[in-house]
């Protein structure tokens, strides 16, 4: 699979993985819009060839998100139409930020079996929902839209949580199941437990999950000044397949 076919493949992959509340296309973009929750899914998508002028597109980005009281945020690869825009948004005055690496794991290698200690939900589960976002400083005003937004997945997930012995949750996390590529979102470890293995038990629990349904590949994304998570997914075999970063409205 060459590079522009493997950034086109993930990018939908990652899109159906966290489906934005309202998503429209607009001559070949992807446009999302999810109450401000996230740049991705709050974002511009320029995955397709189009026809209008690039210029005018931009204007009337800036007026669908200015209805929804929102910047202008726009999710980049190396692969989008057109080709400059990078440099046109950048001549426009828009920062540049969230710099990310998409990293992809074949899994014909061996796996790490499952955590003994892991639970897991192959459905959207409010027990799961509650540690996640206790774990990930979810806010009380966000939490009803990321509720949302989960529970629109088509594609199967597992749910997972590592629990001490006590119950208390180690570390959460979620895969996204589609095509054969199993997505890993979210991972995050209890703050008081971190720098003791759980994350690395939390995603072999997952892929092992994703390799029993069927998964062929594993995908996640990492932003590049996470230097512990970036050291932990080479150490498992990932290796970056491509970069995405987002350009916003200043």
């Amino acid at each position: 699979m060459n590079s522009k076919v493997n950034i086109q493949k993930i990018e939908e992959l990652s899109l159906h993985a966290l489906p934005a509340l309202e998503t429209q296309l607009v001559d070949g973009w992807i446009v999302r819009f999810s109450n401000g929750y996230t740049k991705r899914a709050n974002s511009v998508n320029p995955l397709s060839p189009s026809n209008d002028e690039v210029k005018e597109k931009i204007v009337a980005m800036r007026n669908m998100y200015r209805t929804q009281n929102l910047k202008v945020v726009y999710k980049l690869t190396t692969n989008v139409f057109p080709e400059n825009l990078d440099a046109i948004l950048e001549h426009e005055g828009y920062a540049l930020d969230g710099l990310t690496s998409v990293q992809l794991l074949p899994l014909h290698v061996g796996t790490a079996p499952p955590a003994n200690n892991a639970v897991i939900y192959n459905d959207f589960d409010d027990k799961w929902f509650t540690d996640f976002c206790a774990l990930n400083k979810v806010r009380e005003t966000d939490r009803p839209t990321l509720k949302q937004m989960l529970q629109r997945i088509v594609p199967r997930v597992c749910y997972v949580t590592l629990f001490q012995d006590n119950k208390e949750p180690l570390a959460c996390g979620m895969g996204v199941l589609e095509d054969g590529y199993i997505g890993l979102f979210d991972i995050v470890t209890n703050e008081k437990y971190r720098n003791k293995g759980y994350a690395q038990q939390l995603i072999s629990t997952i892929l092992h999950w994703g390799k029993e349904h069927g998964a062929k590949h594993a995908y996640l994304q990492v932003v590049l000044d996470n230097h512990p998570a970036l050291n932990l997914y080479s150490k498992l075999g990932f290796k970056e397949a491509y970069r995405y970063w987002y350009r916003i409205e200043r």
